[in-house]
């Protein structure tokens, strides 16, 4: 019988070797090693962070943090390695939901939630 763990670091190695990873980490050492991208980069983070946190605590969001965010949002997808870094964080972002998806599948099919979620 497989280790479940065993399996989990297979697959954590087969991740780091895909063409995604290496992509992703391949565009986060460039945005690192250009300042100004990297300071960017840090100050989009920092809004949608600051942004999360109010919406957390249920605190409201101004119109002008709005307007905030999406000027720095605006201004990171401007800067070409930044933008390619942002597709490839979603990229990688939907192959692990995938990776959930297929690893979930067993217990989905045991509680009977693929059906509830048909109905």
């Amino acid at each position: 019988m497989a280790n479940p763990y065993d399996k989990a670091h297979e697959l954590a190695s087969v991740l780091k070797e895909s063409e995604e990873f290496t992509t992703l980490k391949n565009l986060h050492d460039e945005v690192n090693s250009d300042e100004v991208a990297k300071r960017m980069l840090d100050n989009f983070r920092n809004v949608q962070m600051e942004l999360q946190q109010k919406q957390v605590q249920g605190a409201q969001i101004t119109e002008e943090e709005l307007q905030q965010a999406q000027q720095q949002f605006q201004l990171v997808q401007q800067h070409e390695t930044i933008s390619k870094l942002m597709e490839a964080e979603q990229r990688m972002s939907q192959l692990i939901t995938d990776i959930n998806k297929a690893i979930t599948a067993p217990l989905e099919s045991l509680y009977g939630l693929e059906e509830q979620g048909q109905e």
